[in-house]
């Protein structure tokens, strides 16, 4: 089964769902209708028993660079029912297995869906970067929980404090990654394990994922909200705006009266 929009495309098939960033020319930049063609293609991999596994993938040269900056701006989540909040949820709640093929730049919340995947293969071109700082704004998908659990504290500092990119070799060392390998081939790894999983009966698949989850998914859900809280507020002060004045406008911000 296949389902096409412009910039996401769902394609369902011996087991897999996998959802792909269709928008190279704009570097997958996420726009609100793309948020909820992946939350509504997550609600309906939950529901069918015939799959048992989601894959997210996107071009060789680009995962996704995060927000659509003008999008956003014309858009953002007014509420917790927001698109990008359904995704959230929804890939932070998911049951099945999902995993990520990832190449190039994952910012923003390109790399923060990572760590709610299960597996993530990356190409040896890949750089991982959280620059919400950059941004005037706050983490957001949990990961002022997430990342510190996995990075350990001062990593996560420097991730989310700077926003500087890290590479693959980095991500491997610190078990954000499961496995580097060449930009081309990194597709095919992560369908391969996919194909893998699919084979194993879902039940178990569920149960084993529920386990080594331990309880946190309530935590990380309340600890999205209150981040979601203190994004919607920084967005409207005064150091997102003019950070996203000047992304526009192609020129550094200044944040002396922030």
């Amino acid at each position: 089964m296949t389902e096409a929009t412009q910039d996401i495309l769902v394609h369902s098939e011996a087991g897999v769902t996998t959802i792909t960033f269709n928008r190279v020319d704009k570097k997958n930049s996420i726009t609100r209708d793309m948020y909820a063609a992946m939350a509504d293609a997550l609600d309906t991999a939950k529901a069918d028993a015939s799959v048992r596994v989601v894959v997210f993938q996107g071009d060789v040269a680009i995962f996704s660079a995060g927000n659509d900056i003008g999008d956003f701006l014309q858009q953002p989540p007014a509420t917790q029912d927001s698109p990008v909040f359904r995704f959230l949820r929804g890939i932070a709640t998911f049951p099945k297995p999902v995993i990520a093929s990832v190449c190039g730049p994952a910012v923003g919340i390109g790399t923060t869906m990572l760590f709610h995947c299960d597996l993530v293969y990356a190409g040896d071109n890949a750089a991982f970067s959280m620059p919400f700082v950059n941004l005037g704004l706050c983490p957001e998908a949990a990961s002022s929980l997430l990342v510190p659990q996995m990075l350990g504290y001062h990593r996560a500092a420097e991730a989310l404090l700077l926003g500087e990119p890290f590479m693959a070799e980095a991500a491997l060392e610190v078990g954000l990654v499961n496995r580097v390998v060449p930009p081309t081939e990194c597709n095919g790894v992560a369908q391969a394990q996919a194909k893998k999983l699919a084979a194993k009966p879902l039940s178990s698949l569920i149960e084993t994922k529920r386990l080594m989850k331990g309880g946190q998914t309530a935590k990380v859900l309340e600890v999205m909200a209150e981040e979601g809280e203190s994004f919607g507020r920084m967005l409207r002060e005064p150091a997102a705006r003019e950070a996203f004045a000047a992304f526009m406008e192609k020129r550094k911000p200044d944040f002396s009266k922030s």
